[in-house]
């Protein structure tokens, strides 16, 4: 690892948020190395999608106490764009078509918008076909599709296989997947998770938020959370979602209730 580098990555610390006046996240705390992954686990309704949402900027949600920092930056004071250009890459539960805009467009575009923030020229054509050609192959994504516009007529397979094609492109420092296994076969998940621990190194880190023990299975989580009713209400190795698995989350939902009502 590089030693100028700071080793917490992520770190949060009594998020609250909203979304009108219903608050959804209730004091979310976590702190991400560099070089582990997180998995967050939970029922439906739990706040792991709204975290990834505030993470990443959506105006949809406001925050309401707490702070988030990536790599010590102040994240929540951060335009969506700029946390891009920083190194947090969040790959959507349903990723958008965007008919008329080419994939090579659509990556050239950003990867030079990051380069600008940086004061960095931008890349000449060659060197990006070239580099695209590099990291198709880690997702093993067809020329065709990356030649067409942004995911449109993808299936949802090809979809996320999309996501992690645009992770690898863009070499993010926290890569989070908001239920990327979700409508995938075994053979897509298969592809999309070798993606993900080919792209792993000891100065990124990952958080992939799912309901599944089987894309565990794949990509081996360092920490396994349990998020529910806004919080993480418990922390363990990767036996928590063996647990989860075998168990379900009405146990969570029964110690948590408990404990509310002493």
């Amino acid at each position: 690892m590089n030693s100028e580098l700071p080793e917490v990555l992520l770190d949060v610390r009594n998020l609250h948020a909203s979304i009108g006046e219903k608050e959804i996240l209730k004091g979310i705390n976590l702190t991400i190395r560099r070089g582990e992954v997180h998995a967050i686990m939970g029922p439906n309704g739990s706040g792991k999608s709204t975290l990834s949402s505030v993470l990443a900027g959506n105006p949809a949600f406001t925050v309401t106490e707490g702070s988030a920092s990536l790599h010590g930056t102040d994240l929540l004071a951060l335009s969506p764009e700029d946390r891009s250009h920083e190194g947090l890459f969040l790959s959507f539960q349903y990723p958008v078509e965007i008919p008329g805009v080419s994939m090579v467009n659509f990556m050239r575009a950003a990867v030079n918008a990051k380069r600008k923030y940086f004061n960095e020229p931008p890349m000449s054509a060659t060197d990006f076909l070239k580099m695209m050609r590099q990291k198709r192959a880690v997702v093993e994504l067809d020329n065709k599709l990356a030649s067409r516009s942004v995911n449109e007529g993808f299936s949802g397979g090809e979809k996320k296989r999309n996501e992690i094609f645009q992770m690898a492109v863009l070499e993010p420092q926290l890569s989070i997947l908001d239920e990327t296994d979700s409508g995938l076969d075994i053979d897509a998940l298969r592809i999309v998770s070798q993606g993900v621990n080919t792209l792993k190194t000891s100065e990124n880190a990952t958080i992939v938020i799912t309901h599944y023990q089987r894309l565990l299975d794949y990509i081996k989580p360092d920490f396994v959370h349990v998020l529910y009713k806004g919080r993480i209400v418990k922390t363990g190795g990767p036996e928590l979602a063996l647990e989860l698995e075998e168990r379900g989350y009405d146990w969570i939902k029964e110690e948590e209730d408990n404990k509310t009502e002493n």
